[in-house]
């Protein structure tokens, strides 16, 4: 079936999702709310330490190996599986909330007490948090299985954020927007020295100097162990390592085993996946990511808290529509306001290069006009979204999918070098710009070289500049797209027009 975008399709899709969030509720957060579940209409205002623990030596694991074969996959995916658990008991006992645990990186909040004016007491939980989750870490590899300890780099901020929810059915959870997640996110991916990294805010809250690069100045000893004894946890990092040794002898982690999904990706149920029941295939990474919307968060958590829900709602349930609808792609998860899906073409038994690249320019293209159009119809309705925009960045390669974890709390999680560099390639992209790694663009079709040149990345692609384009140099998917657009108008052309012949027909 050939994969195509329609405005009347997302324009239907749009008007419905709207409505979902006509009315929306934002409260504030008390000790006794639950964060699970959020209805997609309501929203928390949470005062909290946010704490971003990123394990900077997980590239290390996925180029272990000159060839990314089954081997690097295996042990990086149990490189993470260790430490995840590890991290997960750490954060439960520090009395913290696990938020997310996306592939190196783990996000947590540190919510109590709940008083607003025990900002420095939170975070010097945090800090104490952090460097329990350094010196875990750095005791959970597996020699026997050339598995390396985690080396870990970690950002705090802390402040007001919004709570909504990120998921459906068995993927829910919830996700903070605002300055605090971001900020702590961005110096928790800095660079790679380990350590400790405050914001000058969160700095300022126990009582520490301001200093002019939050990101190159981590904590000394000495101020970490201050935290230490002010959040006097009951907990060690070696008991917690101890009682995560005897779990893993109680619970060990299964081998990981690889098998190949069917096409269309869409019907894969991540749900069933363990690492004996994981998924290897060679696939698109996509990442769309909502660029600016960290500033739109700040602009309007004040004084319009409900268009900030509204907005994230509309544009990832269309991002979403279109990745798995339109061109039956598999979204992996939303990872704060950014969209991961995985995608391929072929049988289940060999991927078809070409096709998958081309149909992943296609759907590149669909994203953006899809969220042009979400951004115009939230923009009649009244909703304030300016300063939106969308980055695109996708790649080829090897890709991977299973779940993290334990039975009854896995995590999904897809990890590759081709995964990471769609991630990058994201990233180097302005407001307007899709990006195609080197992979990519080395399997794609010489149309497809052509569109983005030889920087590897082009502005304002949308549907049809991505259908054109290629299929006027030959690209035999671009040509079955725009082929099937003409059958598909073709009756309804024909419609229109015998609409307007038939009053003026006249008897014989």
């Amino acid at each position: 079936m050939t994969k195509t975008w329609k405005e009347d399709r997302a324009r239907d899709h749009i008007s419905k999702t709207i409505k979902d969030v006509e009315t929306v509720t934002v409260v504030d957060y008390t000790r006794d709310t639950s964060l699970e579940n959020i209805p997609v209409n309501k929203a928390y205002l949470v005062n909290a330490a946010h704490v971003y623990a990123d394990i900077v030596n997980l590239d290390d694991m996925l180029n272990v190996t000159d060839v990314e074969g089954e081997t690097c996959h295996k042990r990086t995916l149990r490189f993470l599986n260790l430490h995840y658990r590890a991290a997960d008991r750490a954060i439960r006992g520090a009395d913290a909330k696990r938020v997310d645990f996306h592939n190196q990186r783990v996000h947590a909040i540190v919510a109590k007490p709940y008083s607003e004016d025990s900002d420095g007491m939170r975070i010097h939980r945090a800090v104490a948090l952090a460097q329990l989750l350094i010196d875990v870490l750095a005791q959970t590899g597996d020699e026997d299985r050339q598995i390396p300890n985690a080396k870990v780099r970690v950002g705090i901020d802390s402040g007001e954020a919004l709570a909504v929810n990120n998921g459906r059915n068995g993927n829910r959870e919830p996700l903070f927007l605002g300055d605090p997640a971001n900020h702590a996110a961005k110096l928790s991916s800095a660079g790679p020295a380990i350590g400790i990294y405050l914001t000058n805010q969160a700095r300022a809250a126990i009582g520490l100097d301001e200093v002019d690069a939050p990101a190159e100045t981590c904590l000394t000893n000495e101020q970490v162990k201050t935290s230490q004894d002010k959040a006097a946890f009951d907990i060690t990092a070696e008991s917690v390592v101890k009682d995560w040794r005897k779990d893993l002898e109680a619970n060990p982690i299964s081998a990981f085993e690889f098998s190949r999904p069917a096409p269309p990706l869409k019907n894969l149920d991540i749900t069933t996946l363990t690492p004996g029941n994981s998924r290897r295939f060679d696939g698109v990474s996509t990442y769309a990511d909502l660029d600016n919307f960290t500033r739109y968060v700040s602009n309007n958590i004040g004084n319009n808290p409900e268009d900030v829900v509204r907005v994230l709602h509309v544009l990832r349930a269309e991002l979403d529509r279109v990745l798995t609808a339109d061109f039956e792609g598999r979204k992996i998860r939303f990872i704060g306001d950014c969209l991961h899906g995985l995608s391929f073409e072929g049988t289940s038994r060999t991927t078809d290069d070409e096709e998958s690249i081309s149909t992943a320019v296609l759907c590149a293209g669909a994203l953006r006009s899809s969220f042009d159009l979400a951004i115009k119809m939230l923009g009649d309705d009244g909703v304030n979204v300016s300063g939106l925009g969308l980055q695109i960045g996708f790649e080829f390669g090897p890709m991977t999918i299973t779940r993290l974890g334990m039975q009854g709390d896995r995590v999904r999680c897809s990890v590759s070098r081709g995964v990471r560099r769609s991630e990058s390639e994201q990233g180097r992209c302005d407001d307007q710009e899709t990006a195609i790694g080197p992979s990519a663009y080395d399997a794609g079709t010489q149309a497809v070289r052509d569109l983005f040149g030889a920087t590897r990345k082009i502005a304002d692609l949308d549907y049809d500049i991505a259908v054109d384009a290629l299929a006027e140099n030959n690209d035999k998917t671009a040509k079955a797209a725009r082929a099937a657009a003409f059958v598909v108008a073709a009756p309804a052309v024909a419609k229109a027009a015998d609409t307007l012949i038939k009053p003026h027909a006249r008897p014989v």
